[in-house]
């Protein structure tokens, strides 16, 4: 039961990793390039429908949930005696909370949260300006959001490798 519970941990958090990694990823060389080819208020109108859509319970599950169940995987791993795997899964718990998770909150979701209470300008050169001070300091940051994504999965599935070989 215990290896089961193991296996779901792991599977569950390499799955939201890399889900979010994904997410993370195709903003940053999909979405925002695209919204900024687009007129400046059209694309703070749209950042703004995102911004309102992303909050939904299945996205907050795995964007907050996953590096505690990635650290859930690496207690059941220690239990079976499998510290290596257990040191990864730790690690990429850690990696998740701080190159995911707390650039979201600190720089992220802040400036969601302004463009989200601005007025969409009706001078062009203003919402140039507007959506200038976003995007560019928004995708960066979302881009290290999504190395921190890809460098969790890649100690996740280290760590199952580890655990597949030693078990």
């Amino acid at each position: 039961m215990k290896n089961l519970l193991t296996v779901i941990c792991a599977a569950v958090s390499i799955v939201g990793a890399a889900g979010m990694a994904g997410t993370f990823f195709g903003f940053s060389t999909g979405v925002m390039p695209g919204l900024n080819a687009a007129r400046p208020s059209a694309a703070i109108d749209a950042m703004q429908g995102i911004n309102q859509k992303i909050q939904n319970p299945l996205f907050i599950a795995m964007f907050v949930l996953t590096p505690v169940v990635a650290a859930g995987a690496g207690v059941l791993l220690l239990t079976l005696d499998q510290k290596a795997a257990a040191i990864l899964f730790f690690a990429a718990a850690g990696v998740y909370v701080l190159g995911a998770l707390f650039p979201s909150f600190a720089v992220n979701i802040p400036l969601n949260e302004t463009l989200d209470k601005a007025e969409i300008p009706a001078d062009p050169g203003e919402a140039a300006r507007v959506w200038a001070d976003y995007s560019g300091r928004w995708t960066t940051w979302n881009s290290v959001r999504a190395v921190a994504g890809w460098a969790s999965v890649l100690a996740m599935a280290a760590g199952a490798y580890l655990w597949g070989r030693d078990a």
